[in-house]
C-alpha cells in the first residue's frame, strides 16, 4: 500500500474538512474549522448633524426601494446587493451631489454652495398618489445646478389635516438639507386669513427665511396689486432690499411664467424666478420646475432670499388642489 505524499495528504485533509451534505447545486460548503471570532470592531459614527445616520435624499422614506451602498473600511469600492436577489430600486442611477465647498468667512453655514452659483433648478417631486386620490402630501424638492448635481434637498413639514384643510393657503415649514443631511435652512409661512378684504395688510402672505435654523436672515412679503404678483425681499429688520414682479397672468398654458427680481427703484433687473412649462405634466399635476437666476457676486443671503421667494410663489400660484376644482360640479 502506497503512502500518500505531502501534496496528496494535504489535499485529503482539506477534502475531509470540507463537507457538503446538501446535494443541491450552489449550496455553500460546511467548513469544520477552529476559527474563534474576535472582538467587534469600532462602530462608525453617523454623519454629523444627522442622527439617523443616512443623508436625506439618499435613502429616505421617499425612496423606500432604494438600497444603500456600503463602503468597506479601507476600501474604495462600495459593496452592493447581489443582482437578481432583490427588487430593482426606483432610481438605478446614484444621486450625484455637488462637491462640498470650503468654509467661507462671513457666510452662513451651508450657503457656501450658493456663493459659487449664478443659477439653480428647483424640481418638485411628482406624486402619483396625490394626483389620483387628491390627498395632499408633503412636497419634496430637488435643488440642482446646471450640471445636474444635487445642491440641496427640501422637504415640507406639515401635518395631514393642515395640508388637506387649507390646501394652497396652508401654513408650512420647509426644511433645506445638504449632502450630509444637515438642516442648513428653514422657511416658515404663517397662516393668513383671506376671508376679509384682500387689500388688508393682515391677509398678505409672508415667508420667513432662517439660516441657520433659528437665525432669521430675511422675509418675503406680498404686496397687493390688482393686476400682477408683487413681492418685496426684506432683510432681518424687514427693510426692503429688492422687489419681485410677476406676470399679469400666471396660468398661461404652453409658456413659461417669469417673475423678475428688480431693484427697489424698478430700473435694474437683478435676476429672475421662472416656472418652466413642462407640457402635460404642468397641466395635470403640481410637480413644477423652477429656474432661478441671480448674479454670481450677489450677497449670498440675498441669493437665499430669492431662493425662498420661489417657494412662496409656488404655493400661491402653482400648487393645484384637485378636490376644490371638482367640488364646483356639485
Amino acid at each position: 500500500m502506497s503512502v500518500p505524499t505531502g501534496p496528496e495528504q494535504l489535499a485529503d485533509e482539506m477534502e475531509n474538512q470540507i463537507k457538503s451534505p446538501d446535494p443541491r447545486p450552489g449550496a455553500p460548503p460546511e467548513y469544520n474549522s477552529h476559527f474563534v471570532p474576535g472582538p467587534p470592531g469600532p462602530a462608525v459614527p453617523p454623519p454629523a448633524g444627522h442622527p439617523g445616520g443616512l443623508p436625506v435624499g439618499y435613502y429616505s422614506p421617499h425612496q423606500p426601494t432604494t438600497f444603500p451602498l456600503y463602503m468597506q473600511a479601507g476600501g474604495s469600492h462600495p459593496i452592493q446587493y447581489q443582482p437578481g436577489k432583490y427588487p430593482a430600486p426606483q432610481h438605478s442611477a446614484p444621486i450625484v451631489w455637488m462637491p462640498m465647498p470650503t468654509v467661507m468667512p462671513n457666510c452662513p453655514p451651508g450657503l457656501e454652495y450658493l456663493a459659487q452659483l449664478d443659477n439653480i433648478h428647483v424640481l418638485q417631486h411628482f406624486e402619483s398618489l396625490e394626483m389620483i386620490t387628491g390627498f395632499e402630501t408633503n412636497n419634496t424638492y430637488d435643488i440642482k445646478n446646471n450640471l445636474g448635481q444635487m445642491v440641496y434637498f427640501v422637504t415640507e413639514d406639515t401635518v395631514d389635516y393642515t395640508r388637506n384643510a387649507y390646501r394652497t393657503l396652508r401654513p408650512f415649514v420647509l426644511r433645506v438639507t445638504d449632502c450630509m443631511g444637515r438642516e442648513i435652512m428653514t422657511m416658515q409661512r404663517p397662516f393668513r386669513c383671506t376671508c376679509c378684504c384682500f387689500c388688508c395688510p393682515s391677509t398678505r402672505q409672508e415667508l420667513e427665511v432662517q439660516c441657520p435654523p433659528g437665525v432669521t436672515i430675511g422675509f418675503v412679503a406680498e404686496h397687493w396689486n390688482l393686476c400682477r404678483a408683487v413681492y418685496s425681499i426684506q432683510n432681518e429688520k424687514k427693510e426692503d432690499m429688492m422687489g419681485v414682479l410677476g406676470p399679469c397672468s400666471t396660468y398661461g398654458c404652453g409658456s413659461d411664467s417669469v417673475f423678475e427680481v428688480i431693484s427697489l427703484d424698478g430700473v435694474s433687473s437683478i435676476g429672475s424666478i421662472t416656472r418652466k412649462w413642462n407640457g402635460v405634466l404642468s397641466a395635470m399635476s403640481d410637480a413644477d420646475h423652477f429656474e432661478i437666476h441671480f448674479p454670481l457676486d450677489l450677497d449670498v443671503t440675498m441669493k437665499a432670499m430669492i431662493f425662498g421667494a420661489c417657494f412662496l410663489i409656488d404655493f400661491m400660484y402653482f400648487e393645484s388642489s384637485p378636490p376644490q376644482r371638482s367640488s364646483t360640479h356639485n
